[in-house]
């Protein structure tokens, strides 16, 4: 279905229609003092920080896209393996602006890279490549889909530092399932060799894919599964969230040592 793949131009006005949804309702659930210092899913991150590392990130995208456009020389990519360390201070370092103040920050942030993605158009989706602080130059198509990671998966942190009982969006994690094997891909710690399948079992992204893991890394392409001795099957929400590292989630089938070694893999960013 290419309304709902977001790696084609075709699946563009439902990848930003769902990142606006996203955003709006995360913006209902951050901005009141009775939310601002709760705990969330993620870490020891308060609220205030998850909105603080909203704003931190989507300023580095005007800066991107900037030297894109330019094609001015960036410095090289920071690297994955040390973001988590250096999000948690740029968002850290933020606690101290006052929640009116950094939420509008947030908004206006947002408005602003909207109107970069709205102007994208048909050769500049997959064609503009754009120097993301951690990964290194991506198609412009990823810069709204790490948005709606960002709405959507911080949302979900959110909500589960409430305690009550609830899940993740089917629109934002049915547009997440492809990204989640880029993810895996550029977070494979220790390169274990295994080889397995991952079916989504839901959604207009589901399917089966072949996934090997050797000495290069991680690779992966859509194919039938039968033969692999094990397979992991996975809804689109819970897929997204394991991927996140938020849950342990899924249903293994065939050898559990495989699927252990396999999901053990990755480093959390």
């Amino acid at each position: 279905m290419s309304g709902w793949n977001a790696m084609s131009y075709e699946g563009k006005n439902t990848l930003l229609r769902v990142v606006r949804t996203e955003a709006e309702q995360f913006f209902d659930l951050v901005d009141s003092e009775e939310a601002w210092e709760a705990p969330t899913g993620a870490g020891h991150w308060q609220v205030r920080d998850v909105v603080a590392h909203i704003a931190d990130t989507t300023e580095a995208y005007f800066v991107a896209f900037d030297a894109a456009r330019a094609h001015t020389e960036v410095p090289a990519a920071y690297g994955l393996p040390g973001m988590a360390k250096r999000v948690d201070e740029q968002a850290l370092a933020l606690r101290t602006v006052p929640r009116a103040e950094l939420v509008e920050r947030l908004r206006d942030d947002f408005d602003k890279i909207m109107e970069i993605f709205d102007a994208l158009g048909p050769d500049e989706w997959g064609g503009l490549n754009v120097p993301h602080f951690y990964m290194g130059p991506l198609p412009a198509f990823f810069f709204p889909a790490f948005q709606l990671m960002d709405y959507g998966v911080h949302s979900w942190d959110v909500r589960q530092g409430t305690g009550r009982a609830h899940g993740l969006a089917g629109d934002a994690a049915d547009l997440l399932v492809p990204f989640m094997f880029v993810l895996w891909q550029y977070t494979t710690g220790v390169n274990e060799p295994c080889e397995l399948g991952i079916r989504i079992t839901s959604g207009p992204n589901a399917g089966d894919t072949r996934v090997l893991v050797g000495t290069e890394g991680m690779s992966y392409q859509a194919g039938e599964v039968r033969d692999r001795s094990t397979v992991l099957e996975f809804d689109p929400g819970s897929f997204v969230l394991t991927a996140f590292g938020r849950s342990n989630s899924g249903t293994i089938r065939g050898d559990r040592a495989v699927a252990d070694r396999y999901l053990n893999l990755f480093f959390r960013i």
